[in-house]
């Protein structure tokens, strides 16, 4: 089968597509036909070598859809045939945490692509339990477009933020993956969104998603406008993904016991906080990191029945995966790029 793997960190120019022979399954282990995988920074940062993976040759792509194969002896709940996507996340499922539904926080806890070997490829096996059917109106493209984004932006509203209907909430980057999964939930909770972006072409698609206002984070001051349409009070909820370029902005933004939830540090880690206005204020700084396989099923509820809707940016044969990744690099998407193997 062709697969895409990176053998030295560095530009887009390390993936090479290759020949390399199909898995076979474990007796609790199903054979996935990749149909579509879709791009995440993450795989740009381990591409680059940030973090370092264990062994290489590795192979990338956290968000698989495809077709199920076939199963092992001990599975029962997939069967051949079945068009499926696959939950990014992996854990050891026998864990307090685990049993306990935080699986997001197993100490095994690890990601398609990252830990283990990810779907750049034409085959693949993966776990049973990370398996999920879905429907024929739901293509393989807006599939592969769907988990970790949408999974990523529930938790952190959601799951870190405690979101309540009809809060005010500030989405970062609403170009991004999370981004316009961010902007459809806080919409399906009936919230006020504000939603900053780069160029008149990114604000219209951020508006048709949802946001009720938006800024240009190139040529506004975030705050400022926040503060405007706010009447001074600041937002209920910022949702951070961007790091150092936009950390000062986002905190100025909070309003009174406003929470801050960040999982993302695409323009760095290195931030400076004024702690006056946290303690005075009674605000919050919340971290988050994907989240729950329970919370993956909740979400994608959503997306099968058309309620929340997976933006594919652009889809590229996996011949061109150098390409795809220079459009990520640069900026240039809005939504997801995705991947479609060499079949």
């Amino acid at each position: 089968m062709k697969a895409v793997r990176i053998h030295e960190y560095g530009g887009p120019e390390v993936l090479k597509l290759e020949d390399i022979p199909v898995p076979t399954p474990k007796p609790t282990e199903v054979l996935i036909r990749v149909k579509a995988t879709a791009l995440n920074h993450l795989d740009l940062w381990i591409r680059q070598g940030m973090p370092k993976v264990k062994t290489l040759p590795h192979i990338l792509g956290s968000d698989i859809s495809g077709e199920v194969v076939e199963v092992g002896d001990l599975c029962w709940r997939v069967k051949p045939g079945q068009r499926v996507l696959l939950s990014p996340g992996l854990s050891c499922r026998q864990c307090e945490q685990c049993v306990s539904g935080l699986d997001n926080q197993c100490r095994q806890y690890t990601l398609f692509g990252s830990g283990v070997l990810g779907g750049d490829r034409e085959f693949m096996t993966a776990p049973e339990y990370a398996v999920i059917p879905i429907p024929d109106s739901l293509s393989f493209e807006e599939a592969a477009a769907a988990p970790l984004v949408f999974l990523t932006a529930w938790h952190m509203l959601l799951g870190r933020a405690g979101l309540q209907a009809g809060e005010d909430v500030l989405v970062l980057a609403a170009s991004s993956g999370v981004g316009m999964a961010a902007i459809q939930i806080a919409k399906l909770f009936h919230c006020r969104v504000i939603a900053t972006a780069g160029g008149e072409a990114k604000l219209a698609k951020a508006k048709a998603l949802g946001a009720d206002h938006v800024i240009d984070h190139y040529t506004q001051d975030i705050s400022a406008e926040v503060k405007k349409l706010t009447e001074k009070r600041g937002v209920d909820v910022v949702f951070e993904h961007v790091g150092a370029a936009t950390w000062q902005k986002s905190t100025e933004s909070l309003g009174p016991a406003g929470r801050l939830v960040t999982c993302g540090i695409t323009t760095g880690y290195d931030v400076k906080l004024d702690l006056r206005p946290l303690f005075t204020k009674q605000q919050a700084l919340l971290g988050s990191f994907m989240g729950t396989l329970g919370e993956l099923h909740k979400v994608l509820k959503f997306v099968f029945n058309g309620t929340l809707k997976p933006v594919v940016d652009r889809v590229y044969p996996m011949s061109e995966i150098a390409e795809a990744h220079r459009r990520v690099d640069n900026k240039e998407q809005f939504g997801k790029v995705v991947l479609l193997p060499e079949q």
